[in-house]
């Protein structure tokens, strides 16, 4: 059994004081990587609040750019990512979150948000299995 991580709110708090927000904007990059098999998931910023949310709750949370607030993931599909470890980089200004996904974490029904390869003749080309269908998955909203 994978036991997920979980911080007390105190020490996150003092955590995230160690990490540099300050390139970005108040955000970071955030590497998502599966524990069983260093698959890299996907990529997504966070901010001081959800790296705190992450930390405390064990589930990854991020911050969307686009509608300017924190969500965590798996909260509309339900395919969450359980956290079991973290990292930070030498420059103290990236996380990677190694985690236990559930299901799949692209958007587009993919394990993997990395799910497309380059070819020698400069061609993209699918790699992974669908493993859902997005529109089974999520409501559809007005833009």
């Amino acid at each position: 059994m994978v036991l997920n991580m979980i911080i007390d709110e105190a020490v996150a708090n003092k955590i995230v004081e160690e990490i540099n927000f300050n390139k970005m904007n108040g955000l970071i990059p955030v590497v998502v990587q599966d524990i069983a098999d260093n698959q890299v998931l996907m990529v997504a910023f966070a901010d001081k609040n959800a790296v705190i949310k992450s930390l405390t709750t064990g589930f990854t949370h991020f911050y969307s750019r686009s509608r300017r607030k924190i969500w965590r993931k798996g909260e509309t599909s339900g395919h969450t990512q359980k956290i079991i470890e973290v990292y930070l980089d030498c420059d103290n200004d990236t996380i990677l979150f190694k985690v236990d996904q559930n299901i799949a974490a692209c958007h587009t029904g993919y394990r993997s948000c990395f799910y497309k390869k380059l070819s020698e003749k400069g061609e993209w080309s699918v790699t992974g299995a669908k493993l859902f269908e997005p529109s089974q998955v999520y409501e559809k909203t007005e833009e």
